[in-house]
């Protein structure tokens, strides 16, 4: 049986809001920059263009829970303080509103997906937004997906370190490994390893703080373009895992099998031996 989002959220009246839809912007995804910032959401809902497409006294905002189709996690209300039709600014002065602010982050909607763009009339859409799921605590990234299902973008993977998500924490200290990181922008490949006493845990952290690991061609690539360009564009997918009782020498073997395998020395990826 569905609920009605009205059933939690009551509105007197829809028509003072915008529906702010939040989704991929070809460079980073909206649920990923919720949880690793919350002052990077709010610029989402402050950023303002020539449209002035937030020109209602509200903004009723929705992120795209992209794990899940139709999916959406509120992202809660704000009243926009300044929403004059004159284009004279890059963002909005906004105050978030407290009534509902307890929902914000734990809240799921069900909602198909409206058409193309960010801004819409929220009495278009509200009757059709459902209660899917109402979370224990705020969303704060991804549960671990077990050993075998680990193929992550490297921005949520970010998130993970910056929450110091513990599910993920205990997996990966305890193991030894073998990783893939894909550059999504050019299809060229990275293979790596986690061996000694820390486990994978320890050596993503150093991706995750640098970018690039400090390997030759992936430091050299970050130093020229940023450590956005990884955001953006690095995946990260766990090929093989050990018990850390396994020796470093058969980790190693291995890791030198999924280069040859994988072809990534030379022009198609970034390993250089």
């Amino acid at each position: 049986m569905s609920i009605p989002i009205s059933t939690i959220i009551r509105l007197e009246n829809p028509n003072e809001f915008k529906f702010h839809a939040a989704r991929w912007n070809k460079h980073v995804q909206p649920l990923d920059e919720y949880v690793r910032d919350k002052r990077e959401w709010l610029n989402w809902n402050k950023w303002r263009n020539p449209k002035n497409e937030f020109n209602r006294k509200y903004i009723f905002s929705l992120i795209d829970f992209y794990h899940t189709p139709d999916i959406w996690l509120f992202g809660g209300i704000f009243e926009v303080l300044d929403c004059a039709p004159e284009f004279h600014a890059h963002s909005y002065e906004l105050r978030e509103v407290e009534e509902f602010k307890a929902l914000v982050g734990r809240l799921k909607i069900f909602l198909p997906k409206p058409s193309r763009g960010r801004a819409f009339l929220l009495e278009k859409h509200f009757d059709k937004m459902e209660v899917h799921e109402i979370l224990p605590s705020i969303y704060t990234g991804e549960p671990f997906p077990g050993y075998e299902n680990i193929d992550i973008d490297f921005s949520s993977l970010a998130s993970v370190y910056r929450n110091q998500r513990q599910d993920w924490q205990a997996a990966l200290q305890s193991i030894k490994g073998v990783y893939l990181i894909t550059d999504k922008s050019n299809g060229k490949k990275y293979v790596g390893s986690a061996y000694g006493e820390f486990g994978i845990w320890s050596r993503w952290a150093c991706y995750v703080g640098t970018g690039h690991g400090w390997n030759d061609e992936l430091t050299s690539l970050i130093e020229k373009k940023g450590y956005d360009y990884a955001l953006k564009n690095y995946k990260v997918t766990l090929l093989e895992y050990r018990p850390k009782k396994t020796s470093d020498s058969e980790v190693i073997s291995r890791e030198t099998f999924w280069k040859e395998a994988l072809l990534s020395r030379g022009e198609y990826g970034y390993n250089k031996n």
